[in-house]
């Protein structure tokens, strides 16, 4: 089986058209945060492409299609209600100061690298919708099975923290209810979780080891890039009751009981 390239690149068209569409929304609104909604419905597009254009076993596209939609769907729902209305993220705002004049061309590089990043991140969709055969029922169960966990881990710590944030009560203390009292990072480990999914889902295909590029990049961007070090500053001044606390006693990512104090 020779690799879908055509099919790839319709799915890194549709990414691009619909970050450089966010780029020019942001160039009137002057809010960059927005590409973190649309990247994450760009991917559901892209997952939606393949399952309708591969010539796998139908069940194996319907796979790929439902479960990256529903996955898209849900964490672009969230951020959509998170962020919209609300003023530009902090980092959006360093990166404008940063960049001065050039903004809006570094923007769109960064807007482009996103894009990048997303066309990357969609690979097992593809892999997956591609299957000429179903999985075995025990690969197809397991693949499933860290879906849905991986979903509903990631729906949880969501409306956990948004909850904890809308108390009054709360304002500048860390949040440790829930799954937040066992991973500083809930979200982040289920949202790299997610991508394990495609994994079992995909074995046995001629190309199922490229499914392991997009756990293993969303990780790496999660810890070392974008997420974690976006959060954890290490600005003293912005810093939550009991942070310092939280940071030693508690795991960073994967959820696991923490030390005592």
């Amino acid at each position: 089986m020779t690799f879908p390239i055509t099919m790839f690149l319709m799915g890194l068209a549709a990414i691009t058209v619909i970050l450089v569409a966010t780029w020019l929304l942001q160039l009137k609104t002057r809010n960059a945060g927005h590409v973190d909604i649309t990247w994450s419905f760009s991917l559901g597009v892209a997952a939606v492409i393949y399952a309708v254009l591969a010539d796998g076993a139908l069940e194996m596209r319907l796979a790929a299609g439902v479960f990256g939609f529903v996955w898209s769907a849900r964490l672009g729902g969230y951020l959509y209600l998170r962020n919209v209305g609300t003023p530009e993220d902090k980092r959006y705002t360093a990166l404008r100061e940063k960049w001065g004049d050039k903004q809006d061309r570094n923007m769109l590089l960064f807007y482009l690298f996103q894009a990048l990043m997303a066309w990357i991140l969609s690979l097992p969709f593809l892999i997956v919708a591609i299957q000429p055969e179903v999985a075995p029922a025990p690969l197809f169960v397991l693949g499933g099975l860290i879906w849905a966990i991986s979903v509903w881990g990631e729906a949880t710590a969501d409306v956990q923290l948004m909850r904890f944030l809308a108390k009054p009560e709360n304002r500048g203390t860390v949040c440790r209810e829930g799954l937040w009292h066992y991973s500083r990072h809930p979200n982040y480990f289920f949202e790299s979780l997610h991508w394990v999914a495609y994994i079992p889902l995909a074995l046995g295909g001629p190309w199922w080891w490229l499914t392991l590029i997009s756990p293993v990049l969303m990780a790496w961007l999660l810890l070392k890039v974008s997420g974690v070090p976006g959060v954890e500053t290490e600005d003293s001044s912005s810093k939550r009751k009991g942070h310092d606390e939280y940071v030693r006693t508690t795991s960073v990512f994967i959820p696991w009981p923490p030390k005592k104090s």
